[in-house]
């Protein structure tokens, strides 16, 4: 089918949830889409932080027809070879002692704040479960994570909204502190907000919200869904902060574009659930598990952490420089590879300029362009796609 086939099939079938691009991609390589027409794009987006790995990745793709053609599914009432392997390699790059596997961010959320509500009434008192979260933040799309989510604009139609949330500035701790009170089990932040619009809080701002769950007796949640999985140059965020949280989410990038999500916790919190407290039919299968375990091989043994840090520095540098040429852009911001530029203009038309000459981006928030190369980027793919947004940037 050709590409307005397509989305003639999508307009006529299919709920309109998303703000379509109209662009139909249908093969890819490495750093590379091409559409349905033959037309050739550079991903700056990785599917929003998911393909990490790229497109067809040999390595992905090997153990994705090895594990197909093995074991798909089988229920988590059994023990899964693969997913006791993933939660090992899990544990062992991180703080935590226990993994929970589930399909998406948002159900890791989910199970995140479920944990720290019982943890909260069984260890401390029947009325402490409300979670603090931050203005600004983002933690899905399900009807908990709306309300738990920073943003009235995600929360309208669908109230009444869960009870049991709290907002406060995102890099605030006064305003923290002040909502601290015996009622509260967990603060639920991200490292970074990426459909906040890549804003950043400062380290000490960190080390004091830790120092305060710590002596407040509250939990620290890390929603690294986004972050996570060497998107910022390590493989969590949290550890360029200098503190470890209790709970931790991710999902994303962990299987290479496959659906997975996985809680992480310490033993003290982790050993909170007992059977039937929470559970995910396909949570964890053999299948994705396999794949998950394939693609954190993978970071490491081509070493992507390193390609991360070096080639982040070479685009943020790139960056800054179409910054002192146009007075337009305020700001460059983020981490790694998930870099922001905050306009002074809006972001959509400068999207939809650069997607007309091959380079895909994405619009977070009203004026912010965020840019998520795959981690496997080079700079000469780098210099690609600067040299485009310089195009686009001269027409304003």
């Amino acid at each position: 089918m050709k590409t307005d086939q397509i989305i003639a099939l999508s307009q006529k079938y299919i709920m309109n949830t998303y703000p379509r691009m109209p662009v139909a991609p249908v093969k890819g390589k490495g750093c590379w889409l091409w559409d349905a027409d033959g037309k050739k794009y550079l991903d700056f987006f990785s599917g929003l932080a998911v393909t990490n790995l790229g497109h067809a990745h040999p390595r992905v793709s090997y153990a994705i027809s090895k594990q197909a053609g093995a074991l798909l599914h089988v229920s988590n009432l059994f023990q899964i070879d693969h997913q006791a392997a993933l939660a090992e390699k899990l544990c062992q790059n991180s703080f935590a002692d226990k993994v929970f596997f589930c399909n998406s961010g948002a159900e890791a959320n989910e199970a995140a704040v479920k944990l720290a509500r019982k943890w909260g009434k069984t260890h401390k008192d029947p009325d402490c479960y409300k979670i603090i979260t931050m203005e600004g933040s983002f933690h899905g799309r399900t009807l908990a994570m709306i309300t738990a989510t920073g943003q009235e604009k995600i929360k309208r139609g669908f109230e009444p909204l869960i009870p049991g949330f709290q907002y406060v500035p995102f890099g605030d701790i006064v305003s923290l502190k002040e909502k601290m009170d015996n009622t509260v089990c967990a603060v639920m932040i991200e490292p970074i907000q990426g459909e906040g619009g890549v804003r950043m809080a400062s380290v000490d701002y960190f080390k004091e919200l830790r120092s305060l769950c710590n002596e407040k007796r509250i939990l620290l949640i890390f929603d690294e869904v986004q972050t996570g999985i060497g998107r910022t140059g390590t493989l969590f965020a949290y550890e360029q902060l200098g503190i470890e949280p209790d709970i931790m989410t991710i999902a994303k990038a962990l299987a290479g574009g496959l659906p997975v999500g996985a809680m992480l916790a310490r033993d003290f919190v982790a050993d909170t659930f007992q059977p039937g407290d929470h559970a995910a039919t396909f949570g964890g299968n053999p299948f994705v598990t396999f794949v998950a375990s394939t693609v954190l091989e993978t970071l490491f043994q081509e070493r992507l952490l390193d390609n991360v840090r070096e080639v982040g520095r070479y685009l943020r540098s790139g960056l800054e420089g179409l910054k002192k040429r146009y007075p337009f852009i305020k700001e460059v911001r983020g981490q790694g590879l998930l870099l922001g530029l905050e306009l002074e203009t809006e972001a959509k038309p400068l999207v939809m300029a650069c997607l007309e000459r091959g380079l895909i981006l994405n619009a977070a928030q009203e004026r912010v362009l965020r840019i998520l190369p795959p981690l496997i980027v080079s700079k000469k793919e780098i210099d690609q796609g600067l040299k485009i947004m310089d195009e686009v940037f001269r027409g304003i």
